[in-house]
């Protein structure tokens, strides 16, 4: 009798254990499905993020005094035309890429218009840029929104900042829906503001963001070390996010260590993955 008792006992502990071991696989394989979602997530920042380098560099490429007067240093598109209208104020930018696909030199995919209304030039103290987009593309996912710029002036370490608020989405060409995005960042100008090249330019990122999916979940995102830009780069080549979805875990989004990569981690639950970053 004893006996029998021993085993059933016996019996309940593994069943328990395998239990317990499937459960624990399970969580993780759902936080390393999750993780892939940032992958995303980190594109829509970006692609937001890069309006702005845009319009500097159409501005550049266009007038005569700004950081660089020749349209082969135009990175973001050879096939982009560039009109000014500086009569009406606030002045007029449109950037237009073509109603079909462009293939821009950072490897990306552009068509459609940026409508740039500024009030001066980037550089100036005090003045606001606002960006929107006429059927504006990148590597067919579409977006849409409003992007605006104040320059802020010069920090107490003697680098130029900006203000940068957004309201827009982007609807994925690949079945992911729309994403809705809105931020509220600072975004300083540490290296290249004294030389006549955009391509030692960097930029430092702070502040606050949301994102929302096409389920209607919201998650908040805050910058906990400034993400680090580099035009030179695609990506941003360090930086962390911490990550607060509608009930879920915190989770930290980790960009690098200054490397120019596509390789970012996200750490959930205390284990952390690996993702490639896409464009």
């Amino acid at each position: 009798m004893k006996k029998n008792h021993y085993f059933l006992n016996m019996l309940i502990v593994a069943v328990v254990l395998l239990f317990s071991t499937s459960c624990k696989k399970d969580k993780v394989s759902q936080d390393e499905a999750e993780a892939t979602e940032y992958i995303t997530d980190a594109m829509v920042e970006s692609t937001f993020d890069e309006v702005g380098e845009i319009a500097d560099q159409a501005f550049n490429s266009f007038s005569i005094g700004l950081k660089s007067t020749e349209e082969s240093n135009f990175l973001f598109a050879p096939c982009a035309t560039i009109t000014v209208d500086t009569v009406v104020m606030p002045h007029l930018m449109t950037i237009d890429f073509g109603v079909e696909n462009c293939l821009c030199r950072d490897g990306n995919y552009r068509r459609g218009q940026i409508v740039v209304t500024f009030t001066g030039r980037y550089r100036e103290p005090g003045t606001i840029r606002t960006h929107t987009f006429v059927d504006y593309y990148v590597n067919d996912n579409h977006v849409e929104g409003t992007s605006t710029i104040s320059n802020l002036g010069f920090n107490e370490n003697d680098d130029i900042y900006y203000s940068i608020v957004v309201e827009g989405s982007i609807t994925f060409v690949g079945g992911e829906g729309t994403i809705s995005w809105t931020a509220n960042h600072i975004r300083t100008w540490i290296e290249g503001y004294e030389t006549m090249t955009w391509m030692d330019d960097i930029y430092l990122i702070e502040g606050e963001s949301s994102i929302t999916h096409l389920n209607d979940n919201t998650t908040t995102r805050e910058i906990l070390t400034p993400l680090r830009r580099e035009l030179t780069c695609p990506h941003f080549v360090s930086g962390t996010i911490e990550i607060t979805p509608e009930e879920r875990p915190v989770r930290v989004l980790d960009f690098g260590d200054g490397n120019c990569d596509n390789i970012a981690t996200v750490t959930i639950n205390g284990n952390t993955y690996t993702i490639r970053l896409r464009r």
